[in-house]
This record gives C-alpha cells, sequence and structure tokens, in this order.
C-alpha cells in the first residue's frame, strides 16, 4: 500500500477534477447535439477547418501532438512541434471575411485562455522544449465551397504577461 502523502492527495484530486471535467464537457456536447446525433453547423464548420489546418501543417513537415487538447475550459486546437519549437495553434474558420478576419477574433481574452492553457500543457511535458510560439491558421471557405484558403499566420501573438513558463 502507498503512503498517504501530500503528492499523492494532489495527484488523487486532480485525477477526480479530470473526471469531473471530462463528465461535464461530455454533458454539454450533449447538450449541443441535435436529436440525430449531428453537431450544429458552427461547430462542424470548426471541426471542418481544424481538419484542413491539420493537413496544411503536415505538408510543412510538422509533426502534430494534440487536437482539441482541453484544460477546464480551456482548448488548444492544434498542438505541433515544428523542429525545435513548441507550437500552439488555433484555428478560426469563416466562410467569408464579410465581417472581418478570422484573426481579429484572437482578441485579448481569447489569448489569455490560451495562454493559460499552454502553460498547462507545458506542465504535462516530461521534457520542455527550448522555444514555444502561438500561431493562428485562418480557414477561410464551407465545406460545400470545395478547397479552402488557408493562410498561416506565425508568431501571431505572446504568452499573455501574467503567466510563466518556468520558474
Amino acid at each position: 500500500m502507498h503512503p498517504l502523502t501530500v503528492q499523492t492527495l494532489e495527484k488523487f484530486a486532480a485525477g477526480a477534477a479530470l473526471r469531473y471535467e471530462s463528465r461535464m464537457w461530455s454533458w454539454l456536447t450533449a447538450l449541443w447535439r441535435r436529436r440525430d446525433g449531428a453537431l450544429p453547423e458552427h461547430l462542424r464548420a470548426g471541426v471542418w477547418g481544424e481538419e484542413h489546418a491539420e493537413r496544411f501543417l503536415k505538408k510543412l513537415g510538422w509533426h502534430i501532438l494534440g487536437r482539441r487538447v482541453r484544460f477546464g475550459r480551456d482548448e488548444l486546437d492544434l498542438v505541433a512541434r515544428a523542429g525545435a519549437v513548441l507550437v500552439f495553434v488555433e484555428v478560426k474558420t469563416r466562410a467569408s471575411e464579410d465581417f472581418g478576419r478570422p484573426l481579429d477574433a484572437v482578441g485579448r481574452d481569447k489569448r489569455r485562455r490560451l495562454s493559460r492553457a499552454a502553460v498547462q500543457y507545458l506542465k504535462h511535458l516530461r521534457e520542455r522544449p527550448d522555444y514555444i510560439r502561438f500561431d493562428v491558421i485562418e480557414v477561410l471557405g464551407t465545406a460545400d465551397s470545395g478547397a479552402p484558403e488557408i493562410r498561416h499566420i506565425a508568431n501571431a501573438f505572446p504568452l499573455d504577461k501574467r503567466y510563466r513558463l518556468y520558474g
């Protein structure tokens, strides 16, 4: 039997919290689904855009480490490795630019949530990367319109000032 230590209690509490969040996410996803089991149009468009963004990055030779990585309410669309750089990718899908560029939707609050999720992701790594960055990929088009237009904005924003990487 394992001795009862602060570390074992923390691991147990963290595991219980993750299981609770997982159940809550499943419940919320079930609320979004229609009776026929399909996702709403705006969520399907997001998944479609993420799939195209992933293919785009793989063609560049990047290694995809994670898709839709969640930490509580925060989500990283794609986590990838490009050489020695760990890249957190936010994918924004729009049918058109009638209401502005997709990049404009990554405001201060979204950047803060992405930074918080990235720091949580880094805490779970055994080996910490030398470099990280945040990229945004804009996907313009719809599933019905053929091949989308994809724009990659490398190093779109820095880590939010309220978070520190190590130390």
